[in-house]
């Protein structure tokens, strides 16, 4: 009898949700919707951590970019292999800077230091050996780039 009249009920309303259920179906959708931004927010922090490991490769790869051999350059000195590599030397070193400035910024926060342990004096050095590198990228590809307006009239 009391689900004849729910239905009826429900046929009534066109399949609105009223009555005393609706604070619960509310509440439900609102804990949903915050678990899954707290998802997505971990599963950032998870893939910036699971590259860090990475950051040193990134490094080197972007300063290999920009520092090859004199000889392979002239092998590839157009314009179509040459400016694409520049490019991605650039994109690799300002990706590699920004992830350890926020990583840093992230340690350095008042509320994250009951949480965050001291920093390895070798981890450290990687950091510091990583910025370098994306610093040296950076300076190779502007001097390349001026040597290469000195000579060749443009980039």
């Amino acid at each position: 009898m009391l689900e004849q009249d729910a239905v009826a009920e429900g046929a009534h309303n066109d399949g609105a949700k009223s009555g005393p259920g609706m604070s619960s179906w509310v509440n439900s959708w609102i804990v949903g919707l915050g678990s899954l931004f707290f998802v997505l927010l971990q599963s950032a922090c998870t893939a910036v951590m699971a590259l860090s490991g990475l950051r040193l490769l990134i490094g080197v790869g972007s300063l290999a970019a920009a520092a090859t051999g004199v000889r392979f350059l002239d092998a590839i000195h157009g314009e179509a292999i040459r400016i694409p590599m520049e490019i991605l030397a650039i994109a690799g070193s300002a990706v590699n800077l920004y992830v350890i400035w926020r990583i840093r910024s992230l340690r350095a926060r008042p509320s994250s230091q009951w949480r965050v342990g001291p920093v390895t004096p070798a981890k450290k050095r990687a950091e510091s050996v990583q910025i370098a590198l994306a610093l040296l990228t950076l300076l190779l590809v502007t001097v390349e780039w001026a040597i290469h307006i000195d000579w060749h009239g443009s980039i």
